[in-house]
């Protein structure tokens, strides 16, 4: 596989790359992004062949969508698939503020709505932001904000979307694989087309792989999977390193350092098993990752195209770091 290789998106009749960018650093994440270096990053990534995209509203208070909408309306539309996402709403003060975002735009803040018109609402605004005339797949993000109104309310507007041919696919966005496998089950059918799983499918964190892999599976939903660096755990564990954790526990720094070492036996970057491992699963279409820099978009891409042997994976469950029944990607 390679990260421009383009594939069906599950049942839909989208094709994506096998490596998507994901845009919530370009809408200032953690530190800020200047304007020039958004627009290298989206390009950068045009040029390797990414021609999958997801953003959302809430990614910087709506700046992601901008940027996102200006880089990428000056290319062919049928030629990339673009995501973004239902469940919040941009507005003056919105009172459900993340301290997330670096410098988001003064005087706004998102406000959870997943409604019916508060979807309706927020699929015109994000259209407004991103200047284009169709959405390619929509998430309804974070479902279990508010489980009761996203399964029913958010949901059939979705639906109703799809059908219009306002929206290609519909989705949700999760970081809890039970919640994501919960929301398939009780929506009203057909049912969502996509998922877009965070953190939950990765060398680390295999919990997707209980229930909601095997149901995808079954009924056609793709998965993309996102947050597969497990926030850079994988490339620097030490504490205090730019990985989001304050403290790393004793057992899951020994684990890491195992898979690090199987990695330095067979010269494989952590970071490239990290983002091809997934894919092994029949029912993982592509691999999201993000970036804040066109360097960061080519190092992406290099580790996803890096060669892994076949025997690494098979190293891996030798060691027990993964379980013999875990599907592994083809050599």
């Amino acid at each position: 596989m390679k990260a421009d290789e383009l594939v069906p998106l599950g049942r839909t009749a989208l094709r994506v790359s096998r490596l998507g960018l994901g845009l919530a650093s370009l809408g200032g994440l953690f530190e800020p992004v200047p304007a020039e270096d958004a627009a290298d990053a989206l390009d950068t990534a045009w040029e390797l062949g990414i021609r999958l995209y997801d953003t959302a509203p809430v990614y910087g208070y709506g700046r992601s969508e901008s940027r996102t909408g200006a880089a990428l309306g000056v290319r062919p539309r049928d030629a990339y698939v673009l995501c973004t996402k239902v469940g919040r709403i941009i507005e003056p003060g919105g009172p459900d503020t993340q301290p997330i975002w670096a410098d988001p735009p003064a005087g706004v803040g998102p406000r959870l709505d997943y409604s019916y018109a508060g979807v309706l609402r927020s699929v015109e605004e994000s259209l407004e932001r991103l200047g284009l005339d169709r959405i390619d797949v929509l998430h309804v993000h974070d479902p279990d904000e508010d489980f009761t109104a996203a399964v029913s309310q958010a949901y059939r507007a979705l639906a109703e979307l799809r059908a219009a041919g306002v929206v290609g696919a519909v989705s949700i966005g999760v970081n809890h694989a039970p919640v994501a496998a919960r929301f398939l089950r009780e929506a009203a059918v057909p049912g969502p087309d996509c998922v877009l799983l965070a953190g939950r499918y990765t060398l680390l964190d295999r919990s997707g792989l209980d229930e909601l892999l095997p149901l995808c599976a079954e009924r056609g939903v793709a998965v993309m999977a996102a947050g597969v660096y497990q926030s850079g755990l994988l490339a620097d564990p030490r504490p205090g390193a730019p990985h989001g954790h304050t403290s790393v526990p004793a057992e899951l720094g020994a684990r890491i350092g195992a898979l690090r070492s199987v990695c330095a036996e067979f010269g494989v970057p952590p970071l490239a098993a990290a983002v091809q491992f997934p894919l092994g699963h029949p029912a993982v279409t592509s691999v999201v990752v993000g970036a804040r820099s066109a360097d960061e978009v080519a190092q992406n891409v290099r580790l996803f195209d890096h060669p892994v042997p076949a025997d690494f994976w098979t190293a891996l469950k030798a060691t027990g770091l993964l379980t013999e029944d875990t599907p592994t990607p083809a050599s």
